[in-house]
């Protein structure tokens, strides 16, 4: 019999790689581990990788089993779907695993400059409406750059269209380093021995995206210090499919 939510946020409380400091409580709770994840947690000098938006924390769990000498964090607000991931590491002994419940809006409370090397987001919201909350949108840039490393890699892995075309003006908007781009990962020739490591992983809904017959797209970018960034100021055909827990768009309407 599966848990319910009560029982899943009984266990988040005493689980030893979850750290909760919901935007409701944050400004009353201090975040005393910016800037010492490492030193406190890890206990050791490896990088760290962040996936934001990390749901049930399946993407996130894998990659820590591809990469024992990376660190990983999971970061979600909904807890009971982190509650996978984070119990799936514990019974399988992984040290190099951490899960943070948090709203995405202030991530850089919990990272001090320099102290993450790589973001991931994976099959994030495209919020077609909504600029603002999507997770590649130079608001975001400008708050992951106040913790990521110097021209430190932000990957998206995306099943939307309007998401994965937007990020792509954004990045030639800005002159962001571009290090790969596809619009359909798992039909591409020439990939790097990385990006090949990584097509291991696939989450839930990832695997219903294929089986669908939607082309799954990845683009990997840097994000240097020190340059301003600009809106991209285009318009953008809608997603015109039902996306897991997405409204319905129709194909004609636009966005920007």
């Amino acid at each position: 019999m599966s848990k319910g939510k009560l029982a899943k946020f009984a266990d988040m409380e005493r689980y030893e790689n979850v750290f909760q400091y919901p935007y409701s409580v944050v400004d009353n709770v201090p975040f005393d581990m910016k800037g010492h994840w490492c030193e406190e947690y890890f206990k050791n000098n490896n990088p760290i990788v962040l996936e934001l938006g990390c749901g049930k924390g399946e993407y996130t769990v894998e990659l820590a089993r591809l990469y024992p000498d990376v660190n990983f964090i999971g970061v979600d607000i909904k807890g009971a779907r982190m509650w996978t991931g984070a119990t799936l590491a514990l019974n399988d002994g992984l040290k190099n695993v951490a899960f943070l419940r948090t709203n995405i809006e202030i991530i850089d409370r919990f990272f001090a400059h320099n102290e993450v090397h790589e973001i991931w987001l994976t099959f994030s919201d495209p919020q077609m409406k909504n600029p603002r909350k999507r997770l590649t949108s130079t608001y975001f840039m400008e708050r992951y750059q106040r913790f990521l490393v110097d021209g430190g890699t932000v990957h998206l892995k995306t099943d939307s269209n309007f998401l994965f075309t937007y990020t792509s003006y954004m990045v030639d908007t800005n002159n962001l380093p571009l290090i790969f781009r596809t619009e359909d990962l798992y039909h591409q020739d020439g990939l790097d021995d990385e990006t090949k490591k990584i097509l291991s992983i696939q989450t839930y809904y990832e695997r219903m995206w294929l089986e669908r017959g939607l082309n799954i797209k990845y683009q990997k970018f840097s994000l240097p210090h020190g340059i301003s960034l600009s809106e991209p100021d285009v318009e953008i055909e809608l997603d015109d499919y039902r996306s897991y827990r997405r409204d319905k768009r129709s194909s004609l309407e636009k966005a920007k």
